[in-house]
């Protein structure tokens, strides 16, 4: 017996949900009612497989997943019991969703590096939902989309926007493929706009003009709360220090390195590349990898000209660590490969700030090459945050995340910068710096 329904949808959506696709997605701002209406067809694809006789699971993932709290369970009991006809098909419990019939059940999982791998877990996985999805990373994507063994099944992606160079961006919001098949969606594109939410949207328009964009009309996030360097960043461009900016052959390239590891969870491994010029800091290059062997960035850095005869390589103080991976230091793998390496010591308790300290010092002496992937570092540096408690409206220290790697780098460039400026050129050993290598003057 074939049942017809009607199933209300923000107009702009429909084209989404029709015909064949393996990956779904839509991104906007708030109050453009994705996040219900996703969670609304989650239901729907649920009971159309449960009547069918499908079994499998139906998982509902977000980055950060502590607890069922911080997932998407409870939009998706709100959109089932919305629906008589939907609710009359499924057993909803305190901590389970399933169909009546129990062939069908959701799952919630987290998709950060610590959680991610639990989605490989779970066996006949017919749709994965990934909800504020702007922060996945690419790492954690190579881990999910595998696990959509059926021929059928598909992914299922929803986010605000917030930096154009985000993994969901460039995957899924400016892929080519017509299997992929989205939409960005505001609030103007929801015809139940609820009063309250256009009261809270004019409000915000008035008193905080500088996020409305993103916030509401889903524009990449122009700022940061909490950002550590816009003004430094403000000054470097407004002033004409971000352009061309040339390499002196006669004097030492410098690399500043912010290690990660080996690996598919590992952190970002991030450089810059600078020389010192007077009182000036003249950056040329930004580097940025994941997972990678020394030898890889071996290889880049002997392909822009970072060699053993005109290089120092700076490392935090954990760069004489092992890697996890591999059984050698970056310490010693880069002094094998016969580089200078200089090992800046611990800032101690508070290092985080005393670099970020330093950066805002050395950023009026900065001039930056608009090349050499500079700009993905920039996009970094205006994104590094501090951590916001909101209900207590106190910041918590450094955010931890994909822009701290190149942030930490820099702060190391800037404290060696300000020990150069200090010592009249040179290398202060008796604070702690270790060098090892070459014999080449610093």
């Amino acid at each position: 017996m074939t049942v017809s329904v009607d199933i209300e949808l923000p107009p702009k959506l429909i084209d989404v949900f029709s015909g064949p696709a393996d990956v779904r997605w839509a991104a906007g701002g708030r109050g453009s009612a994705k996040t219900m209406s996703f969670s609304k067809m989650t239901a729907i694809r649920a009971y159309m497989w449960d009547q069918a006789g499908r079994e499998g699971v139906v998982v509902c993932g977000r980055e950060k997943l502590n607890s069922l709290d911080d997932s998407s369970m409870a939009e998706v009991k709100a959109a089932i019991l919305s629906e008589p006809w939907l609710a009359d098909h499924f057993e909803i419990g305190e901590k389970y969703i399933r169909t009546r019939s129990r062939r069908i059940s959701y799952k919630f999982s987290g998709m950060d590096k610590k959680t991610i791998n639990s989605i490989k877990s779970k066996s006949k996985i017919l749709l994965l939902w990934a909800d504020e999805a702007e922060t996945i990373t690419d790492a954690s994507w190579d881990v999910a989309i595998p696990t959509l063994r059926q021929e059928d099944s598909e992914l299922w992606v929803t986010w605000n926007p917030k930096r154009k160079s985000a993994p969901v961006e460039r995957r899924f919001r400016f892929s080519k493929d017509p299997r992929v098949k989205g939409t960005m969606c505001n609030w103007r594109d929801n015809p139940r706009f609820p009063a309250i939410l256009e009261r809270q949207r004019l409000k915000w328009l008035k008193e905080d003009p500088d996020s409305y964009d993103h916030v509401w009309e889903g524009g990449y996030a122009s700022s940061v709360k909490g950002a550590y360097f816009s003004k430094q960043i403000t000054a470097l461009k407004a002033e004409g220090r971000l352009g061309r900016v040339g390499i002196d052959p006669n004097l030492k390239r410098r690399l500043f390195v912010d290690i990660g590891g080996t690996g598919r969870n590992a952190d970002a491994f991030t450089m810059w590349g600078a020389q010192f010029v007077g009182r000036e800091v003249r950056v040329h290059y930004y580097y940025e990898q994941v997972g990678q062997a020394v030898g890889h960035h071996l290889e880049w850095m002997r392909s822009k000209g970072f060699t053993p005869e005109n290089t120092e390589i700076y490392l935090p103080h954990d760069g004489a660590t092992h890697d996890k991976v591999y059984d050698v230091s970056y310490e010693s793998a880069f002094a094998a490969a016969g580089y200078s390496v200089t090992v800046v010591p611990n800032q101690g308790r508070g290092a985080a700030i005393s670099r970020i300290n330093a950066a805002r010092r050395v950023f009026p002496s900065v001039w930056m090459h608009q090349g050499g992937n500079t700009s993905t570092g920039l996009e970094a540096l205006g994104w590094y945050h501090e951590k916001w408690d909101d209900e207590r409206d106190v910041g918590l220290g450094p955010e931890h995340d994909w822009a701290s790697h190149g942030a930490d780098s820099f702060g190391l460039m800037a404290i060696v910068a300000e020990d150069h400026m200090k010592g009249g050129g040179l290398i202060r050993r008796d604070s702690g710096f270790r060098r090892r290598g070459s014999g080449m003057a610093v």
